[in-house]
């Protein structure tokens, strides 16, 4: 492993004024110093290609000390850059077709799961995260909001990236339809990760209160007792983490066309944006103006 480069400071004082404003460009100043900044580079949602990646190492080498990290929001960071660095680096980020940012009241870089790739994703998450990231993300990034607004796509109720602990969480849904009729009593249950199907009477009994709408049972039935499926998106809202943690709550309703998801989500930024107060998190939001009166405009 290489050993990091030392930075050097100039230790140039700058005001709060240029340190909040190229804060707002994605560039974090390094507590160690007066004149050090990381640089956030956005990947959408931690997808990008070879060749994005060499264009940050060698920006990490040019005008950084040759360090890299990642956020918990996928991004990147270019470590060690000297405040003189900062416009090269942006620009030189800008010729390979990189932005930076990543920080204000806006809404967030959005995350996802690796659903598109793996065995228990139901949808393809990579493509709707970077909808969702084009058309919010970089749509929107002159939209001033009350706080952060983030937003996480799981391909499965295996909620990788704790998609409810997102000021909005969406996750794939595959909703078993039963046919009783067809059931011989087999106990399909043995396919079910939480072991939800039961057999009442001798028939197939799925709680759909109790159900996680993973379609791991899609199959498994020899006799075609759940022969169909509706597949569709929960939407949680009003989750958080960090010194306060509050636990999304799913809207009542299951959406079944990504084009209603992108309405919601654009629904909750501007309610956001109209009925939140500055400096609170959209959890509180929700929670002094009711989740009932959120739900109701979200879903209606």
């Amino acid at each position: 492993m290489n050993e990091e480069k030392i930075t050097t400071s100039a230790n140039k004082k700058l005001s709060p004024e240029e340190i909040k404003r190229v804060k707002g460009l994605g560039c974090l100043q390094d507590k160690r110093y007066d004149d050090i900044f990381n640089i956030r580079v956005i990947t959408g949602n931690g997808h990008i290609t070879t060749d994005e990646h060499r264009a940050i190492a060698d920006a990490a080498d040019k005008f950084g000390n040759g360090q890299i990290t990642m956020t918990t929001r996928l991004s990147m960071e270019i470590q060690g850059v000297p405040y003189d660095n900062i416009e090269k680096t942006i620009a030189f980020l800008g010729e390979h077709g990189l932005m930076t940012g990543g920080t204000g009241a806006k809404v967030r870089p959005v995350v996802s799961c690796k659903g598109t790739t793996c065995q228990y994703g139901l949808i393809d998450t990579f493509a709707l995260s970077k909808k969702i990231h084009e058309r919010f993300y970089v749509g929107y990034h002159d939209v001033v909001l009350p706080h952060k607004f983030k937003i996480a796509v799981g391909g499965c109720p295996n909620n990788c990236v704790k998609p409810n602990l997102n000021d909005m969480g969406i996750i794939s849904q595959r909703i078993p339809k039963p046919d009783v009729e067809k059931c011989r009593g087999c106990q399909i249950e043995k396919s079910c990760p939480v072991h939800v199907p039961k057999l009442v009477d001798g028939k197939l009994y799925i709680d759909p209160e109790e159900c996680i709408h993973c379609g791991r049972c899609k199959g498994k039935c020899p006799f075609g007792a759940v022969p169909e499926y509706q597949n569709g998106y929960k939407i949680y809202i009003g989750g958080r983490w960090g010194k306060r943690i509050s636990h999304g709550q799913a809207l009542t309703r299951i959406f079944t066309e990504e084009e209603e998801v992108m309405a919601v989500i654009e629904k909750a930024i501007l309610l956001f944006k109209n009925e939140g107060i500055a400096g609170e998190r959209f959890a509180d939001t929700v929670k002094r103006l009711g989740f009932e009166y959120v739900n109701e405009k979200l879903i209606g």
